[in-house]
């Protein structure tokens, strides 16, 4: 019976779908001072997808989860987001340095997560690559695992620097060829509903599946709440949870599939405001 529900749900996602509802025309105030760009004109890059107009998950959530995100002490997230601020100070490693001590205030980071995932000596980098690099260089301290929520709470304290700043992703130069792989995965069908990322977020974005409305999938406000698991989510985290829900073999959180992947998403989002931290169901 199950096997038979998830056929039925590849099925549906196959063809052509009525519209159920699809985004509001809300506007994203953040403070009642920070106005977001949560609808823009869809980057160059996206002309031969059918959308003319890139949106904010924000757009998809019952009007209860917006309003979370409208104010910084409704918003959850905003707990782990002041820990972070506690991670930043802590002394850690053999080197008996925190990020504090090279770096004199969070706020320098303004601009740079709107950036990410970015080029860096040769490599295509990540933020959680960029802390656990600083950790192991300036620290001498272990690595955080990807998803943990230390990692998650300081990148969601660096993205919180760049709110309301216009994603800005680079995918020439260096950049290009994994860029060209994230977007061959974006389009590859996974697991036993042969389903890929476009099937769902760009083919039936606005329809409901499993009670809930499909969005974009834009990650500008990531690391994200998600209540139905009460903490923050980081950006691969998700990928990995998508492709587990095509019955398939998934890539692991810091994979280099996983990187070219965000890189791809995320360029698909230029010209949105980081909303990061953001509020999803």
């Amino acid at each position: 019976m199950k096997f038979k529900a998830l056929t039925a749900v590849a099925a549906l996602l196959a063809a052509p779908l009525a519209y159920a509802g699809g985004p509001d025309d809300d506007t994203l105030v953040v403070n009642e001072e920070v106005e977001m760009a949560t609808k823009v004109a869809a980057p160059a890059h996206m002309s031969d997808t059918g959308i003319d107009t890139i949106m904010s998950g924000w757009h998809f959530r019952t009007d209860e989860t917006q309003s979370l995100q409208m104010d910084d002490f409704e918003n959850p997230s905003m707990i782990f987001v002041d820990q972070a601020v506690d991670y930043f100070e802590t002394v850690d490693g053999t080197e008996g340095k925190s990020c504090a001590s090279c770096h004199e205030s969070v706020e320098e980071f303004a601009g740079l997560s709107a950036t990410m995932p970015k080029m860096i000596d040769g490599k295509l980098t990540t933020m959680e690559d960029l802390l656990n690099s600083h950790r192991a260089e300036a620290m001498g301290a272990e690595p955080w695992k990807w998803s943990s929520a230390e990692m998650q709470a300081l990148v969601a304290l660096i993205g919180l620097q760049s709110r309301g700043m216009p994603m800005n992703v680079a995918i020439d130069g260096d950049a290009a060829p994994y860029w060209e792989q994230g977007k061959e995965m974006y389009y590859t069908r996974y697991g036993q509903l042969e389903l890929s990322c476009a099937n769902c977020h760009e083919e039936n974005y606005g329809n409901f599946i499993r009670a809930d409305h499909l969005s974009q999938g834009q990650i500008n406000g990531f690391p994200t709440y998600r209540l139905k698991q009460a903490k923050l989510i980081s950006r691969h985290n998700r990928f990995r949870g998508c492709i587990r829900d095509t019955r398939g073999e998934t890539f692991a959180e810091g994979s280099d599939e996983f990187r070219a992947l965000e890189l791809y998403v995320a360029s698909r989002g230029n010209g949105l405001s980081v909303e990061t931290p953001a509020v999803r169901q």
